[in-house]
């Protein structure tokens, strides 16, 4: 099984958090989210420990919080804070870790890096978190090509949202990426509801081929 994971996405509000729980949960894992912009409502740590039931340490705490919900240079800006990529060095644990960014790849983290640096840095793999509706064909895509532009592997495309058989056929068919599979959006939100429809909408051998 791959023992550390990356969890982008495309874009911001995409839904990586709901599955980034539901994977952290399959995996029996830690969860581990570097850099939170946003302290006011439930933060992503809190999310998936709660959707993915995981007892005390298993979510590592973030390096850096940041009070105000912006892109991570600037929320860090407002509070007087410089994020050091330095500091984001991978820990060493017992168990598989998954590891969820901000936003999308070209987020800055400063004036100088981008989360897509960091990810560079680490060379762990990549699963993509893209949304099923109108416009992932380019944001999808265009996100491929800039994790192999710099030799990051990629696991595959986790598809969020309603079914859109063409779409997600497209790219795959361009990018030779995999569909992972693919998480709905879920009504209720439960820990249970998004286990179920993580057992049912993706193959954990799949994931683990990955590394």
């Amino acid at each position: 099984m791959t023992k550390r994971i990356v969890i982008t996405g495309t874009d911001t509000g995409i839904g990586k958090t709901v599955f980034s729980a539901g994977l952290t949960g399959l995996l029996d894992g830690f969860y581990w989210k570097p850099v939170q912009s946003g302290l006011d409502d439930e933060t992503d740590s809190e999310v998936v420990g709660r959707l993915a039931g995981l007892p005390p340490g298993r979510v590592l705490p973030e390096v850096y919080r940041l009070s105000k919900p912006l892109s991570p240079h600037r929320s860090a800006e407002i509070d007087g804070v410089a994020i050091e990529a330095a500091k984001l060095s991978l820990p060493a644990l017992p168990g598989p870790l998954v590891i969820e960014g901000a936003g999308g790849l070209m987020v800055p983290l400063n004036r100088q890096t981008r989360f897509i640096d960091i990810f560079a840095q680490w060379r762990l793999p990549v699963i993509l978190c893209a949304r099923t509706a109108l416009g992932t064909i380019n944001h999808t895509l265009l996100s491929i090509e800039a994790l192999r532009a710099r030799s990051i592997p990629i696991i595959g495309v986790a598809f969020i949202g309603d079914e859109v058989a063409d779409t997600q056929r497209t790219i795959v068919e361009f990018s030779g990426v995999p569909q992972l599979g693919r998480l709905p959006h879920l009504d209720p939100l439960t820990g249970k509801t998004l286990r179920d429809a993580m057992v049912a909408g993706f193959d954990l051998a799949l994931i683990a081929g990955g590394e």
